[in-house]
């Protein structure tokens, strides 16, 4: 039965509220279901989602490792709202995880979440699915290292520290239907030019980042370019994507809404 976004995003919520976490870390499991409980959209996951749907994959196989993904994506807004990090006193309205609690338990929040994570990924019978997320976790952690080195390419940057988890939110679910790896390779090529988008969007909003670097209309420009290539890599595949298009509408919907 195909679902809309909407009935997706309700499965997804459903899971990670109901979400049983690990008996040995006690009252931490407070900060890391608070930080669960942020809020946002829950892209990363409905990219699993219905991308595992529109590959013949019913989405009850897919949620371990939607929410896994999410626990990965949580684990860095965590660490990286840190003091020695971003230094970030909100997120979406509500204090971050340091603030809320303390420092020590925002840190360890984040390692369970990522502890957490890949314990979902390795309940699927292939390592495939912990593959990659130690993959975007990795890049994710490449990423924040080089912006708090300061300098180099800023496009690498975003690759890293955004696009690699996306990345993964669409390998985790060719993994668990056990796409042909000849198959996936426009798969692969949307979800990197889906995760750029994501960022271009994402810095014009704030007005950082390329924004800042390109200037805002240049960055637009950027973002409708990126946006073409991650169409024209959905009409090489061959299933219902509709889902897939939809989620790249509403990323372009929130630049042209600023």
């Amino acid at each position: 039965m195909s679902r809309t976004l909407d009935e997706h995003r309700t499965l997804i919520e459903r899971y990670l509220a109901e979400l049983p976490l690990a008996s040995e870390l006690g009252e931490l499991t407070a900060a890391m279901r608070y930080s669960l409980e942020g809020g946002g959209k829950r892209i990363r996951p409905l990219l699993c989602l219905v991308t595992g749907e529109a590959a013949g994959t019913e989405p009850e196989q897919l949620l371990p490792a939607a929410a896994a993904v999410e626990l990965v994506h949580t684990f860095g807004m965590v660490h990286d709202d840190l003091p020695a990090l971003d230094d970030d006193a909100v997120r979406r309205g509500r204090a971050t995880s340091h603030v809320q609690f303390d420092e020590a338990t925002a840190i360890l929040n984040g390692d369970a979440l990522l502890a957490q994570a890949l314990e979902l990924a390795l309940s699927y019978p292939t390592p495939a699915v912990a593959h990659e997320l130690t993959r975007a976790a990795l890049g994710m952690i490449g990423g924040q290292f080089e912006d708090v080195a300061g300098g180099g390419d800023l496009l690498r940057l975003h690759s890293l520290k955004t696009g690699r988890l996306f990345e993964a939110a669409v390998g985790c679910a060719l993994a668990v239907g056990e796409v042909p790896a000849e198959e996936r390779i426009p798969w692969r090529a949307f979800a990197s030019e889906f995760g750029l988008l994501y960022q271009v969007v994402d810095d014009v909003l704030d007005e950082d980042g390329l924004a800042a670097e390109l200037g805002v209309d240049h960055a637009r420009e950027l973002g409708d370019e990126i946006e073409a290539r991650a169409r024209a890599r959905l009409a090489e595949i061959p299933a219902d994507t509709s889902l897939l298009d939809e989620l790249v509408s509403g990323l372009k919907k929130r630049a042209t809404a600023s």
